[in-house]
């Protein structure tokens, strides 16, 4: 399996530091969670039967005409590249780079021939003469960079990729932030497929849900290879609760947007000029190696990045302690280095 942030047990045990002790920013996932409400009894006793309740929810929440609820975006990330194996000849695909590894890696294992591009030569890989792609991946904002495409420009892609029988997939897991940049409200177009999640902004990773958007005949089709149960029943519920909850999702995208510069700021005050998200903030490191090492022996775990996208991204602390044991480790690393 390919290396994730999240992994603290390998912290603990590579750097034998106990668990409590770690200060854990590997991961963009906002570290104050939707509060899980009170569950229904029989809630972990029967079959978790679909509950229409929650794709309209999903629907209502991210504007998309139609969701197909799923284990995280990784069920449907793991399945669409088999579903556009079975229904179609191999494809040849194109992934934005850099982005989240396990797009290119499933694609890469269903007979396509796929291929890594760059943000900024995406226009060729849809238009080219000679090797056009037919699916094209892009995230959207991006992770681990923060990159966004606009939605026009998305949507012009989609069609020219329809044409000849093709797929855009946009995958919008850190999109909460941004839903004027959404594409998921124009998923009824041929070819649209759109991946959101409540893993992210919503602090529920634990939950394993998400939702792809796309039209009605493909997202059948998903359904059926990813069989029956496949969301669990305190999942719908939990996940219902949050997407209900207009009130919580105001206030936090307030203080997320606080958060969100605070910590650009704290990067910048120590010489780190960085991009990202709201949720995280990323840049290239001539030093990744040495930095990541830095900080764990420092009880602070960050995601180093050794591949396409070479440096260290690291999220929001969780308390004012957090904040204050990252600054010391930044000021101690700054020192260093000078």
């Amino acid at each position: 399996m390919l290396e994730h942030g999240g992994n603290l047990r390998d912290a603990a045990l590579r750097f034998g530091r106990p668990l409590p002790d770690w200060l854990d920013l590997s991961t963009g996932i906002n570290p104050q969670p939707y509060p899980v409400p009170a569950l229904a009894v029989d809630v972990w006793h029967r079959l978790p039967e679909n509950d229409p309740a929650l794709a309209l929810a999903a629907c209502a929440y991210y504007n998309a005409p139609r969701m197909l609820p799923v284990a995280g975006t990784q069920a449907a990330i793991q399945a669409l590249p088999r579903l556009r194996a079975l229904s179609n000849r191999p494809s040849r695909v194109t992934v934005a780079a850099p982005s989240y590894a396990e797009h290119a890696h499933h694609w890469a294992q269903h007979g396509h021939q796929m291929r890594q591009v760059p943000y900024a030569e995406l226009d060729a890989a849809v238009e080219g003469e000679v090797d056009a792609c037919d699916v094209l991946v892009v995230c959207n904002p991006n992770n681990p960079t923060g990159a966004t495409v606009a939605a026009e420009r998305l949507l012009d892609w989609a069609e020219r990729l329809a044409a000849r029988g093709g797929w855009l997939v946009v995958d919008e897991a850190f999109g909460d932030m941004t839903p004027h940049n959404s594409v998921a409200r124009w998923s009824e177009r041929p070819g649209l497929i759109v991946l959101r999640s409540v893993g992210k902004f919503f602090g529920l990773a634990g939950l394993r849900l998400g939702f792809v958007a796309a039209q009605q005949p493909i997202l059948t089709a998903l359904a059926d290879l990813l069989g029956p149960w496949a969301v669990s029943g305190p999942a719908q519920q939990i996940g219902r609760a949050a997407l209900d909850d207009r009130d919580w999702q105001s206030a936090m995208r307030a203080d997320l947007r606080a958060a969100g510069a605070r910590l650009r700021q704290l990067l910048a005050s120590h010489g780190i000029a960085s991009s990202g998200s709201n949720l995280y903030q990323w840049w290239p490191q001539p030093q990744a190696t040495e930095f990541w090492r830095h900080m764990a022996q420092r009880g602070i775990w960050v995601r180093l990045f050794t591949q396409a996208s070479h440096g260290i991204r690291l999220g929001l602390p969780p308390d004012q302690a957090g904040w204050q044991r990252l600054e010391a480790a930044l000021a101690d690393w700054r020192r260093e280095q000078q």
